[in-house]
Parts: structure tokens; C-alpha cells; sequence
């Protein structure tokens, strides 16, 4: 057991002391339990942490544009404006990598479904499609198909190893998951799963918040606290093991993931890029969303509340947005660049604040819900390695096919469960129409067993009509769907 002076000293030397007020109330379990929470701090790193984070809270409210820049042309690809040639180029080169075995894909997958009305880790939502699957298990298929792919055109059959990020609170019930659904086909050794981590919560005045007498009140670091992850829990160690050359990176909740997309693979790898992102156009200047720009020459994503209407409203001669490219969180990175982020870089990360209503325990030791904010969050996203990258591009992509965000109710009518399955359907009836086929309505679902994006319909529908709903799910041999 720690001797209680000398715990006192350490936290009295950062300011800290509060957090053993209640300690003579305490049994000797909850002792136990409150010296685990404090020793889990790096008590001098919060100390900056909050010093910069009170920083980081006075900028929130500065415009950007007088130091801002959009993407040049020459690091940035739009796939509607590129060559079929071109885009079969990249996805050749990209199969080749995942042939080989060096791709892996990262899934943030820590958020819960509360938005939803959903009480587990968001990756086990059903949006209602017909096949009643779940995002983790689209997600699972899509793998398992794109392994294949590759194997057909190369004639070698690579793993595409699954990092799977959550939280503390989701990584049992999406293990559990996992194992009740003997891991959607994929093999267990290649699906590895590992927690973010978290950061105090902390008042104003820069006293960490007590959540009970013996518990300190803490929230995820955010998607950015990956790059610290990654290096503590192994999994850079492990990607070094395996051979892993490249990691796609995204959330869970985009039902239409091109999960390893080999397209945007093999782009980065032959602009021998080390950081990129994925993007969509944006839709209209007001749309709230973060755009990838860069400022005072390094890339970086910047919130739609920190440019000005003026200049989101800029257009080029085409008539298109000056800052178009919408930030959707997919991201490509080299293991040599990750490499880098945790050794040198993640504690050079940008640290963003909220404040909140954070539930605190008073001076009686009465547990409080207050009814405004009482103190900050602190996060980090995933975007601000950005900076660090010595060749970022970035990729224009549709978003009718490759951006369907899941963040709310149906209630909404936005981000929602009904959008994410109209959007799939939407789609999937396009793959369907681009192969000769004729669909009749729009209930429209292919599994990625089938085809991973579009690839191999022909034989399946050419000069067939269907009518919905219809659900192509495996080509059994027999030529029946």
C-alpha cells in the first residue's frame, strides 16, 4: 500500500490535494481503488495539459482566414474527375499491398449508441436493412470479400489484419460480440482488439474533478488518443511483426466504408504519400463540416466555426468551392508515420476543449449533476497529425458513394438509421443498374460477399429485371441469388 504522506506530497506539489479529502470516509477497497485512479496520472503532463488546454479554449473563437489555404491541385485527387485507367492503376497496386499482406485497417469504434436509443458500442447497430446486419459485420464482409479480390487478380491471398479501437465502457460488449458471431468469418488471430484512453476532467480553475469520494471523474481522450494507444498497448509492435506497410484508418459509423479501399491504397502508395484523408465536396458553405485546408503551411482540418462566411462562401473559376474538401474521417497512414506520431509527435497533439455539465462530488461528499457547464473535457482528434506529415494528398470522393454518417435517431431525419439504409440501397441499386440490370423500386441490398463495390455483377444481372425488395447475397454455384 502507498503510504498516504507521500501520495499527499506528490499531489500537494501539482496541486492535486483535494482528491484525498474524503480519504478518512474511505474503506480500505475504495482506498485501493482511488490510489489506482491517481496513479494512473501522469500528474506533471496534466499540469501542461491543462495550461494548454486553457489556451487551446481562448482560441476557440479565432478565424482562420487570413493564414488559410486550400489544398494544392497536385496533392489532391478527385475520383470523378480521373481517368478509369488511372483509378485501375491505383487499384491494382492497392490489391498487390493487400496481397501481400501489408494493409491493416483501424476501426474507432469506441462511441456507444446513446444517440441512437441504443445501449451498446454503436458498431453493433442494425440501421434494418434486409440481411439485419450490424455495421461491424458489413464491415467484417467487406474484408473477408476484398481478401478474395485480391487473391483473384494476384493469385495470392493475403490477411488483412482488423484493429479494432474502443472504450472502456464498449470493449467487453463488442469482444463479446465478436465471439457470439465467431468473428463474421474472419479469423480471431487477426482481429485485435485494444482500448483509447482517458483523460481527468477538470473545473475551471484546473482542479481535477472528484466523480465519487473515491473515484476520479474522467471521459475518452477522443479518436486522436489512437496515436498514444497504439504505441502503449503494442499494436505499432504488432503491425512491425506482421509486416504491415499501411493502415487505413475510419469510424464505424459510415455504413458506405470502402473498408481498405484499394483505389485509395494505391494512390498513397504510388505518391509515396506517408498521411492522407479521404474526402467529400461540400455540399453548400454553410454545411457543418470540418474542411482539410492548410494553415500557415501545414495541413490541418479546420471547423466550419472558424472560417468566416466570407470566405467559405469562395469559388473558383469552375464555379466549385474554394474550401470544398469536407473532412469525413478516413485516413491513411504509413506504419513508418505512425511510428514517428508515437515517438515524437502525439504529445505535440492539439488539445480541444469543451465545456460541460460534468457530475462532480461536493464538499459533503454529495454526488451533484450540475445544470451547467462546471468544467472541461479534454480531446484529441485524430486529423492533427496532419502537421506532422512530410507527404499528405488527399482524395475527392462521391459521397452518394462513399459517405453515410450515423449519428442519430430517426427523429432527426438526418444521420439517421432510415438515411444510412436509403443511402446503401441507393447505391447498391447504382451497382446493380452500371452491370446492365433493371431494378424496379428501391429496396436494393447486395452483400459484400457478392461484390465488395460494384466489381463481378455482370454475370449475375446483365439483362435480368428485378424487382424489390431484392437482396443479393452469396453466388451459389447453381447461378441462383
Amino acid at each position: 500500500m502507498i503510504d498516504y504522506r507521500d501520495l499527499h506530497e506528490r499531489l500537494v506539489q501539482v496541486g492535486q490535494e483535494h482528491l484525498l479529502k474524503f480519504w478518512c470516509e474511505l474503506n480500505e477497497n475504495e482506498r485501493e481503488q482511488l490510489i489506482h485512479d491517481i496513479e494512473e496520472l501522469d500528474l506533471n503532463e496534466l499540469k501542461l495539459y491543462f495550461d494548454r488546454a486553457t489556451i487551446s479554449l481562448n482560441q476557440n473563437a479565432l478565424k482562420l482566414d487570413d493564414c488559410l489555404q486550400p489544398i494544392p491541385d497536385h496533392n489532391l485527387i478527385s475520383i470523378s474527375r480521373t481517368s478509369e485507367e488511372r483509378l485501375s492503376a491505383y487499384r491494382e497496386q492497392g490489391l498487390k499491398q493487400i496481397s501481400e499482406g501489408h494493409v491493416a485497417v483501424l476501426l474507432m469504434a469506441g462511441g456507444q449508441g446513446t444517440r441512437l436509443g441504443f445501449a451498446n458500442p454503436k458498431g453493433m447497430f442494425n440501421v434494418g436493412l434486409q440481411s439485419n446486419k450490424t455495421l461491424f459485420c458489413i464491415q467484417a464482409e467487406r474484408i473477408l470479400r476484398l481478401q478474395e479480390l485480391a487473391a483473384e487478380i494476384t493469385g495470392k491471398k493475403g490477411i488483412i489484419t482488423w484493429y479494432i479501437m474502443t472504450s472502456e465502457h464498449t470493449i467487453k460488449p463488442t469482444y463479446d460480440y465478436f465471439t457470439a458471431n465467431n468473428y463474421m468469418g474472419l479469423q480471431k488471430e487477426n482481429v485485435i482488439f485494444f482500448e483509447q484512453g482517458s483523460l481527468p476532467c477538470f473545473e475551471f480553475d484546473g482542479k481535477i474533478i472528484l466523480d465519487q469520494k473515491h473515484r476520479i471523474a474522467r471521459a475518452p481522450d477522443g479518436n486522436g488518443g489512437i496515436y498514444r494507444a497504439l504505441k502503449q498497448q503494442g499494436i505499432l509492435d504488432d503491425m512491425e511483426k506482421r509486416g504491415i506497410l499501411y493502415l487505413h484508418a475510419h469510424s464505424v459509423d459510415n455504413i458506405l466504408t470502402k473498408v481498405a479501399d484499394p483505389v485509395f491504397i494505391g494512390y498513397c502508395v504510388q505518391a509515396n504519400a506517408d498521411c492522407a484523408a479521404k474526402v467529400v465536396e461540400k455540399s453548400a458553405p454553410n454545411e457543418a463540416v470540418g474542411v482539410v485546408a492548410i494553415v500557415d503551411g501545414k495541413y490541418q482540418v479546420v471547423e466550419y466555426s472558424e472560417i468566416s462566411t466570407k470566405t467559405a462562401e469562395l469559388r473558383n473559376a469552375d464555379g466549385r468551392l474554394t474550401f470544398s474538401a469536407g473532412n469525413i474521417c478516413n485516413h491513411f497512414f504509413t506504419a513508418e508515420f505512425l511510428q514517428k506520431v508515437g515517438n515524437i509527435y502525439e504529445r505535440e497533439l492539439k488539445l480541444h476543449v469543451a465545456k460541460k455539465k460534468i457530475p462532480f462530488v461536493d464538499n459533503s461528499g454529495k454526488r451533484i449533476t450540475p445544470d451547467k457547464p462546471n468544467g472541461i473535457k479534454i480531446e484529441k482528434f485524430v486529423f492533427d497529425v496532419f502537421q506532422f506529415a512530410e507527404n499528405f494528398v488527399a482524395m475527392e470522393v462521391p459521397r452518394d458513394e462513399e459517405f453515410s454518417a450515423l449519428k442519430n435517431s430517426d427523429s432527426a431525419g438526418k444521420d439517421c438509421p432510415s438515411t444510412a439504409r436509403a443511402d446503401l440501397y441507393r447505391l447498391h441499386k447504382k451497382y446493380i443498374e452500371a452491370a446492365g440490370g433493371v431494378v424496379h423500386g428501391d429496396q436494393c441490398e447486395i452483400s459484400p460477399y457478392v461484390s465488395y463495390a460494384g466489381e463481378n455483377l455482370s454475370t449475375l444481372v446483365k439483362g435480368k429485371s428485378f424487382t424489390t425488395p431484392l437482396h443479393l447475397s452469396y453466388p451459389l454455384a447453381s447461378g441462383k441469388i
